[in-house]
């Protein structure tokens, strides 16, 4: 069997690991010139370590991971008002891994890079399929035939709007933007986090000459320039972000998008099918984007190498909860990540800093780490 795989991230790379595993024969294609290495750090939580474990990867991940060990949150002065452990702050239960998403994306690439044929620099425009087979037509102008189609090309899916049509994914009221800035605050395996009523500022770096930047904030949709917007939506900020702000001149990997969440009544349509971001983005704001990227890719290649016929099918149906459980996480977690008024800045850096103080202070997170965990692990993997 024949499958084309659109996209080349974490969910069309594992996808295709596991296809070519059972003994299919996929393609996939990039819009993208080379693989995609930015991003930010990503967590792999639950049932997904199971799935990085029967990939044998697990130790890999473990040796390229962030090792994170402080995050701490500073005021407008630039003081140091609280302090927690990592694996607190981000939420993680014994087991749970945290990696850079390009070091994954790596990871992947190479399980499948001698194995298959990868196609960069092309992208699917058009997709006609019948009972038998679907013939795809790529921006180069070359056209192929597949048995199958899988668009995983994340949250403005191309192959999704093939498929379903135009899908607007569903906001929630916040954007996001992540670019490398100097590492000028001399952080080694440490996070930096600033609050300001609407926004957010985090900055990282596992040590050398380089951070990452992530701004949460939340504002109206808008066409202004992406950086100009950035800056007007942090603008008063204080801290560091002024300087931060500086940087995103220059930054060659700037990102900045909405917020947001993909939510279909389907997740396949004949002989296409969509995972990953592409079917059922919970948004950063859950910190299961990868976890779900991992679990579907591995239940939609098990489904459907089981039975091509059905195989779409049983796939939503063995995932579908476990997608709504993950994807419900997001509303909570963005209360917490980007605080709406003056009063409840002011409230949640006192608990941070009287937290660690506390007895019991560590079964008190716990129970929030609990919460994401118990949605991490609510789906058993099938043995296919």
């Amino acid at each position: 069997m024949k499958v084309l795989i659109c996209g080349a991230g974490i969910a069309g790379l594992a996808t295709a690991y596991w296809l070519h595993r059972h003994g299919w024969e996929p393609t996939v294609v990039e819009r993208a010139p080379a693989l995609r290495d930015g991003g930010y750090k990503v967590d792999i939580r639950g049932t997904a370590v199971d799935v990085v474990e029967r990939m044998g990867l697990r130790d890999a991940i473990r040796d390229r991971a962030t090792a994170i060990r402080t995050a701490t949150q500073y005021d407008e002065r630039g003081r140091a008002v609280a302090v927690l452990d990592a694996e607190l702050f981000g939420g993680r239960h014994s087991g749970d891994l945290e990696i850079m998403r390009g070091d994954l994306t790596q990871l992947l690439y190479e399980q499948t890079r001698h194995r298959l044929e990868h196609v960069f620099g092309t992208h699917v425009v058009a997709a006609e399929q019948d009972d038998a087979q679907v013939r795809v037509a790529f921006a180069s102008g070359e056209e192929r035939a597949f048995d199958f189609v899988v668009g995983a090309d994340g949250v403005h899916s191309g192959a999704r709007r093939l498929c379903f049509g135009d899908t607007v994914p569903h906001s929630l009221g916040h954007h996001i933007a992540i670019y490398t800035v100097p590492n000028h605050l001399g952080l080694d395996r440490q996070e930096a986090v600033h609050l300001a009523p609407g926004r957010t500022v985090n900055v990282y770096s596992t040590g050398g000459p380089s951070a990452k930047a992530l701004f949460l904030f939340a504002a109206p949709e808008s066409d202004a320039d992406p950086r100009t917007f950035l800056a007007d939506s942090v603008a008063g900020m204080g801290w560091e972000v002024p300087r931060l702000i500086g940087y995103a001149a220059d930054a060659p990997d700037f990102y900045l998008d909405t917020l947001a969440q993909v939510r279909l009544d389907s997740w396949s349509k004949g002989r296409i099918a969509l995972v990953g971001d592409a079917a059922f983005c919970p948004s950063p704001a859950s910190g299961q984007g990868t976890s779900l990227a991992l679990v579907g890719a591995y239940a939609l290649a098990g489904e459907l190498a089981a039975n091509p016929a059905g195989g779409f099918a049983a796939y939503e149906a063995q995932l579908r909860d476990f997608v709504v459980k993950n994807q419900a996480l997001a509303a909570g977690n963005l209360r917490g990540m980007v605080v709406g008024s003056a009063f409840g800045v002011w409230a949640q850096t006192r608990m941070m800093k009287v937290l660690p103080h506390l007895p019991g202070h560590r079964a008190i997170i716990g129970r929030v780490a609990d919460t994401i965990h118990e949605a991490a692990t609510s789906v058993t993997l099938k043995d296919y």
